[in-house]
């Protein structure tokens, strides 16, 4: 076989890898949102997906990660009957990852430490911070807009939700933190 031959070989097995791997995040992502849940005052609930949105976009980079992050928890919100907030959801998640991804990158290249502990948790606090601000933008559009009021009622009925995002990224930084190097650790393998 020409070593051009193995080459191709070689990048169609990784892109299937990384596909699958993808789709495996994706799900996990999507289930990881829909079983647990904790019913919150707003009409939500807090769930442990966020730290498979968070592991998403630190193990699988700013596209496929993105990707699957984005997916899995508007498919969530699909299935569950919350379909106003599947565009939102697409794009809040989508960008959580990225900026998980992108700050773990910068902060592993300015700061050198045995672990990746700080970096992790660093970058799960940042990326979840884009989760708690992205809802709370989008529900003062929902509430104001779409129902009709204006925007001052829509901003004091959005800060009801801060809490409890706040406490689904505690979650999701805490769960992403601790499957991080396991996660990893089989990858390489």
């Amino acid at each position: 076989m020409s070593n051009t031959a193995t080459k191709s070989t070689a990048n169609t097995s990784d892109h299937t890898r990384t596909l699958i791997t993808a789709a495996l995040f994706a799900a996990l992502t999507c289930v990881g949102t829909m079983i647990i849940k904790i019913p919150t005052p707003t009409m939500g609930y807090i769930h442990p997906g966020d730290g498979f949105v968070l592991l998403s976009g630190l193990l699988l980079g700013p596209i496929w990660g993105t990707l699957a992050a984005g997916i899995g928890s508007a498919l969530s919100d699909l299935i569950g009957g919350y379909f106003v907030y599947v565009p939102a959801t697409f794009i809040i998640k989508a960008l959580t990852a990225l900026t998980a991804y992108l700050v773990f990158k910068l902060l592993k290249k300015v700061i050198s430490t045995k672990t990746e502990l700080p970096q992790l948790i660093v970058s799960g606090i940042i990326g979840e911070l884009v989760m708690v601000f992205g809802y709370f933008i989008f529900e003062i559009f929902m509430l104001a807009i779409a129902n009709g009021t204006d925007l001052q009622a829509g901003v004091i009925a959005s800060l009801a939700g801060i809490i409890p995002n706040l406490i689904q990224a505690l979650f999701g930084v805490i769960i992403a933190t601790v499957l991080y190097p396991f996660i990893k650790k089989l990858a390489a393998n």
